[in-house]
């Protein structure tokens, strides 16, 4: 499997060979989704509570007279059939939203997602993301000769200069390959990878 290799003003290079078993798999849609969904579930906190007629604010006195009226019968505005009331079976605030993916599963599903982004053209490598000094308008320019500006960049290293610089970007992300997450590589629209992070790839998801 091939993949362009950009050059400083973000134009292809040449191509680099990277390894079948991480950029060479068939596309499966049914497995991406089920690790996208799951990783959005267990990023969840489950600390949202809702109340039953108990705890709701009501009063105990009957609202209105039993008989005459036409109503159905009520004895206090805390029912959950009221506008107002308590619910009949309220989310528990300790409510648990994870759901089980096993190892062989993940890396089978973020091998599937680094494959097909290479295939749409969507992926690409670079000799290394570095900047001098901890400044965004650096790291921006970089970005801006490459024409990219919704990109994702997976790095062997984000040493301090290069987290500080980027962080205040809006639409650039930079992280270590063990950081790289499926909700972010279906986000964002360009996938750059140091050449170094290639190897860290192969050895966590081949």
């Amino acid at each position: 499997m091939q993949v362009e290799l950009l050059n400083e003003q973000g134009q292809a290079a040449s191509k680099l060979d990277v390894p079948e078993t991480v950029f060479g798999r068939d596309y499966n849609e049914a497995l991406i989704h089920q690790l996208v969904v799951a990783y959005q579930a267990n990023a969840r906190q489950g600390t949202r509570a809702q109340k039953d007629r108990q705890m709701v604010r009501h009063s105990t006195k009957k609202p209105f007279k039993q008989k005459g009226t036409g109503n159905a019968r009520a004895g206090m505005t805390s029912s959950p059939l009221w506008r107002g009331g308590g619910r009949i079976f309220p989310n528990s605030p300790d409510e648990n939203f994870t759901q089980k993916l096993n190892k062989k599963m993940y890396r089978a599903g973020m091998a599937s997602i680094f494959s097909q982004l290479a295939r749409e053209g969507r992926l690409a490598v670079v000799d290394s993301v570095k900047v001098d000094s901890p400044k965004t308008k650096q790291l921006a320019a970089k970005f801006k000769a490459m024409n990219l500006n919704h990109v994702l960049v997976i790095a062997e290293e984000v040493d301090e200069n290069l987290y500080l610089a980027s962080r205040n970007l809006p639409n650039v992300l930079v992280v270590e390959p063990r950081y790289a997450d499926p909700v972010s590589l279906v986000h964002y629209k360009k996938v750059i990878v140091t050449k170094g992070a290639i190897d860290q790839l192969k050895e966590m998801f081949a």
